[in-house]
């Protein structure tokens, strides 16, 4: 749907309000740079004044004393005006590097408190371009650009002033050039507007595209897509480049029109000038002057026309920043949030349903939103282990992540303790709260340093007993600098039980009230399973724990089993009651023990 004018005028205004408050502390700075381009301008209005001067006064009267001096004045003038420049553009890239320092780290904290609502969405690639290409456009903006543009809208206002005081009817002759002047760049701003957004974006599928291609490098290659991913990398490339391309003729096109109106102002100049100076109305030196004046008043316009595409290619990068970090993207707490107490872990899901189409403030229509998980409802004791299972795609992952508040619910309440979860602060509930996922993601750094993760002042002592606790300790000191390992990317050089089991090391270290197990030994060996088994019964010790797991036999001890079917809990029950039961759990299980004596599988251990 294409965005209506007032939408687009409401993101507009957004976006200017947000570069001005960039720019809010550092107005004093700024206001300095403001007189520094108020003194440069002068001195450009000046210099002309005083080459007429010379010329009428002393080269026309034959006195050298008086041209000495004028010409020193001269060169004073263009040394203030050269000294002005100068601190000008220090100061604003001072003020610039400032501002893109906070802008990126604003944009990182964002990232990090963003709904993985917005992330199921966004290509990490263009995040990143938004992150490192868009600010670094931006930096030209705040470094040059400003400058640029404060240099040329004075200049132009002083050198308007300047020829209206010298000669006003050679003022008024040079100034018919305007309006044709202000057609071509509106026309031209209309043709630039849509291309340079449209430059911008195709940069962040590029980005997108490569980051995707890097990360999934080994599936390409074990399933030779290599050469289909570098056709469909041809095309986003071959797309950027039209679009720069595209952008590139429109600014070529304009510059010479802009050449042809200042050639054509001149020669107004040139002959309205003869004719006034042979009537005797006005003097070489005056017409010599006006003649500078023109190719200083067409410099500005010159300037500001190139400041125009890039300034477009600027704001486009500004409306996807500030559409990045829009505050309604991030989960907050109500103004009166508090920080929850030490908890129990007593978890109430009340009649809860969720909708990813339903953003958090918008009201619920089961009829017309699709609903990934309807009406749940159950309460885990403190202690308890509750399993969840059921088809891929039911539900189970989007039933635990409204646990932590990564969702917000779309109908219904969660509550820890009896407080529902939007009523405290993320901060005080996560930091109770422990998540081991089917790929535990692990940092670059040490072994160390990742099992610490969830308790920063944990000495090494407690490191290796969580490790130890989590059956990780062999393997750890097998490894060539034990704890002090360099781990890869996402801790390649390990295999994925390893990973597991220090993910598993990790959440002990952290000593949760609540546990969630994500698919924690779907992917790895029997014998793995086996030691990570009994590290989980250490970890789930204690704990209100929700497991979901594919494999059936890890929760035959959990306190209750939730099993979802498209988002229904379809039966609910202890493991034995289930089974007796013979519905949807107890098909599961066959199926996954099919070719096994049932009985040994359904007896104790």
């Amino acid at each position: 749907m294409a965005e209506l004018p007032q939408e687009r005028a409401t993101q507009a205004d957004r976006t200017a309000r947000r570069l001005l408050a960039y720019l809010r502390p550092h107005s004093a700075r700024l206001g300095l740079v403001l007189l520094l381009a108020l003194a440069a301008a002068a001195t450009q209005a000046l210099g002309p004044v005083l080459i007429g001067v010379a010329i009428d006064d002393a080269i026309a009267g034959g006195d050298g004393d008086t041209l000495n001096r004028t010409m020193l004045l001269l060169l004073l003038t263009y040394l203030i005006g050269a000294v002005a420049s100068r601190y000008q553009f220090l100061y604003m890239g001072e003020i610039g590097q400032r501002t893109l320092a906070y802008m990126r780290h604003e944009i990182f904290t964002t990232l990090q408190r963003l709904s993985l609502r917005f992330f199921d969405r966004q290509p990490a690639g263009d995040l990143m371009s938004r992150l490192l290409n868009d600010t670094d456009v931006l930096n030209q903006l705040f470094g040059q650009g400003l400058v640029q543009v404060l240099g040329s809208l004075f200049g132009l206002l002083g050198i308007l002033l300047a020829m209206l005081l010298l000669d006003w009817r050679l003022a008024v002759a040079s100034f018919v050039i305007i309006p044709v002047i202000l057609l071509v760049t509106n026309l031209f701003a209309r043709m630039s507007r849509r291309a340079f957004r449209r430059t911008r974006e195709s940069l962040g599928d590029v980005s997108s595209e490569i980051q995707e291609e890097i990360a999934g490098v080994k599936v390409a290659q074990a399933f030779s897509r290599t050469a289909v991913n570098q056709q469909r990398f041809a095309r986003r490339n071959a797309a950027n480049r039209d679009a720069n391309v595209n952008a590139t003729a429109i600014t070529s096109a304009f510059m010479p029109a802009i050449d042809v109106l200042s050639t054509i102002a001149t020669a107004i100049v040139v002959a309205y000038g003869g004719l006034l100076v042979v009537e005797g109305s006005t003097t070489v030196g005056v017409v010599f002057a006006f003649l500078t004046y023109v190719q200083q008043f067409f410099r500005p316009i010159q300037a500001l026309a190139g400041f125009y595409p890039p300034a477009r290619s600027w704001w486009a990068a500004s409306e996807r920043i500030s559409h990045l970090i829009d505050p309604g993207r991030v989960l907050v707490a109500p103004a009166d949030a508090v920080a929850i107490a030490p908890i129990t872990g007593r978890v109430e899901f009340d009649h809860v349903s969720f909708s990813y189409g339903v953003r958090p403030g918008q009201t619920l229509d089961p009829a017309a939103d699709t609903l990934v998980l309807r009406d749940i409802t159950f309460v885990a004791e403190p202690g308890q282990t509750v399993a969840i299972v059921g088809p891929t795609g039911a539900g189970k992952t989007t039933l635990v992540n409204m646990i932590g508040r990564f969702y917000d619910v779309s109908d219904g309440a969660v509550r820890i303790d009896g407080a529902d979860v939007r009523s405290v602060t993320r901060t005080s509930l996560r930091t109770q709260m422990g998540i081991v996922l089917q790929d535990s993601f692990l940092f670059a750094g040490t072994i160390a340093d990742n099992i610490r993760y969830g308790r920063l002042d944990a000495s090494d002592a407690e490191v290796e007993e969580a490790a130890g606790a989590a059956n990780a300790h062999e393997f750890i000191m097998r490894l060539p600098d034990g704890y002090h390992t360099q781990l890869g990317e996402r801790g390649s050089m390990l295999s994925q039980g390893q990973r597991q089991l220090l993910g598993i090391a990790r959440a002990i270290l952290a000593d949760p009230r609540i546990l969630i197990l994500d698919e924690a030994t779907s992917s790895v060996d029997t014998r793995t399973e086996a030691l990570i088994q009994a590290a989980l019964r250490t970890l789930l010790h204690g704990r209100t724990s929700f497991v979901i797991a594919h494999r059936l036999s890890t929760i035959r001890e959990a306190d209750l089993v939730l099993v979802l079917e498209a988002g229904v809990v379809a039966e609910r029950g202890t493991h034995d009651e289930l089974l007796a039961r013979d519905g949807l759990y107890a098909e599961l299980y066959r199926r996954q023990f099919r070719d096994r004596p049932l009985p040994a599988i359904v007896g104790d251990e």
